[in-house]
């Protein structure tokens, strides 16, 4: 009887072994918050949504993690990986605030003002300038969890950002970076395909596209997931 017992017990541990642990730990009680960057362009920033602070995803993004994150908004308009690019990320107060803020996760949402003819005339540049971003917030002192975007749909060319750059180069081009530097990808592209609605411009999300934003990013954030495998 007590064999048959142990081989049961020993069964259903075998069986539970791959939901023990499924999920990162929430923060504890009493802990300091876990620092959330979420960096980017105007799509993170929150162009064009009516009451931008609280509807922008970094600010619904927190109202979905809790007190036990801090999500802060370092998104600016108009901002380029590409160190070339004409208006570049990396030479912003933004990007030297995040790198201060010394983060726990960082969620990166660039490459949309690449596609650009100006900007992506450089393109030969961009895998190294998303390998070197990516890069720069892994060294940190926190060696916070690293979290790359794919970007969402350009439903038309607008300021000459385009849909066929996406598909076709750039964002290959960022799976490459994500699989290099073994950072975790998000992809905002597959989800909004049939969400043109939402997008007024064809560019940028409205606040029902910044809700879908705030909650994938949020679910991934809360169930943490393998970098990419060749």
């Amino acid at each position: 009887m007590t064999k048959r017992l142990f081989k049961n017990l020993a069964a259903w541990l075998t069986l539970a072994a791959p939901f023990i642990d499924a999920q990162p730990p929430a923060p504890m009680a009493g802990s300091d918050p876990i620092r959330v960057a979420c960096v980017g362009a105007s799509i993170t920033y929150g162009f064009g949504i009516t009451n931008r602070e609280q509807n922008c995803y970094p600010a619904q993004l927190q109202g979905l993690l809790g007190h036990g994150y801090e999500t802060r908004n370092y998104g600016v308009s108009g901002r380029t990986m590409l160190k070339h690019g004409d208006f570049p990320y990396w030479n912003d107060n933004a990007y030297k605030q995040a790198l201060a803020y010394n983060p726990n996760i960082v969620v990166i949402d660039l490459g949309g003002n690449d596609s650009k003819p100006q900007n992506w005339k450089y393109k030969d540049e961009f895998a190294a300038d998303a390998r070197a971003m990516i890069g720069s917030f892994q060294a940190l002192p926190a060696k916070p969890r690293v979290l790359l975007c794919l970007p969402m749909p350009a439903f038309k060319v607008m300021w000459g950002i385009n849909e066929a750059v996406y598909t076709n180069e750039l964002i290959p081009m960022l799976r490459q970076a994500a699989l290099e530097t073994h950072t975790e990808l998000i992809d905002l592209h597959t989800p909004f395909l049939k969400r043109e609605a939402w997008f007024a411009d064809g560019i940028h999300p409205n606040a029902n596209g910044a809700t879908l934003m705030a909650e994938i990013i949020g679910d991934a954030i809360t169930s943490k997931k393998d970098p990419p495998q060749p």
